[in-house]
């Protein structure tokens, strides 16, 4: 049986003492998903599902595909396709011209895939403008340490399943906007970022955004594409994220695990005490 983005089987464990037991077990579902503008296939990825427009918006927004709040329309789904729920369409508003030359992917998008089928990282950096440098938002180490803590509250199908990344956007004082869970780390992002640009919030120059696993480069680019100014992870980043961050001006922060973390970028929006 399946519920959105769990589904539910048996397994057989073994204990300590090595009997053996028959359980109900929670798993979360891996599916693809193909983000369609108007007939044109524009990207097929692996996904939980739920909150699939929200992951095409990301999407498109952090590929640098549509750059306009009002770009879309609306949402769809194939009715004749026997796969529907697999497939999402984007509708844009007349006259919105979709730039589908600015960062293109080519194949399938797996659920932990980085930066694949990017014609290059140099385009990426230069697509979105850079996070402004001087005043900007700053946040107190207790409001940075209390962020991991509300992210495992609110992250439901990991507490069933313990197969899911998180990402959560926090304002500054630290209360929670908006939090997201999917298989893929990049997908949970998009999604966030997906719900904030459906809402006409973007630029988020006064949020932080946590991700349950690492910071790669493509998260730091999905948050640079959102306006938001500190990206945070439980663990580490990698080389191309760090060096993304110092020349975006972002600040990043990896291994979040209260009472620690390490700064690797951009540390004066931090109150460091």
């Amino acid at each position: 049986m399946k519920h959105e983005g769990i589904a539910s089987g048996k397994i057989i464990r073994r204990k300590q003492d090595a009997t053996l037991e028959y359980l109900p077990d929670d798993l979360t579902v891996e599916e693809p998903l193909e983000i369609r503008i108007g007939g044109k296939t524009v990207a097929i990825t692996m996904r939980t599902p739920g909150f699939d427009d929200e992951l095409a918006a990301g999407f498109l927004l952090s590929e640098g595909i549509v750059r306009e709040s009002d770009a879309i329309e609306k949402f769809s789904r194939p009715p004749g396709a026997r796969n529907r729920e697999n497939i999402i369409t984007v509708h844009l508003r007349t006259k919105v011209k979709a730039r589908l030359d600015s960062a293109q992917r080519f194949g399938t998008i797996s659920s932990s895939c980085g930066i694949c089928g990017k014609q290059s990282i140099a385009a990426i950096r230069q697509s979105f403008p850079l996070i402004e440098s001087i005043g900007g938002v700053r946040v107190k180490t207790e409001v940075l340490l209390s962020l991991p803590s509300q992210l495992r509250q609110a992250q439901s199908d990991f507490a069933r399943t313990g197969g899911v990344h998180a990402a959560g956007l926090f304002g500054s004082n630290g209360q929670p906007r908006i939090v997201r869970e999917d298989i893929g780390r990049h997908n949970a992002v998009d999604k966030v970022i997906g719900r904030a640009f459906l809402d006409r919030e973007l630029p988020l120059t006064s949020c932080i955004i946590l991700v349950s696993g690492r910071a790669s480069f493509e998260i730091m680019q999905k948050a640079l594409s959102a306006g938001i100014p500190i990206v945070a992870s439980v663990s580490a980043p990698s080389t191309l994220a760090v060096e993304f961050a110092r020349e975006c001006n972002q600040t990043l922060v990896g291994f979040l695990r209260p009472p620690s973390f390490n700064v690797y970028a951009h540390t004066e929006r931090i109150f460091l005490e």
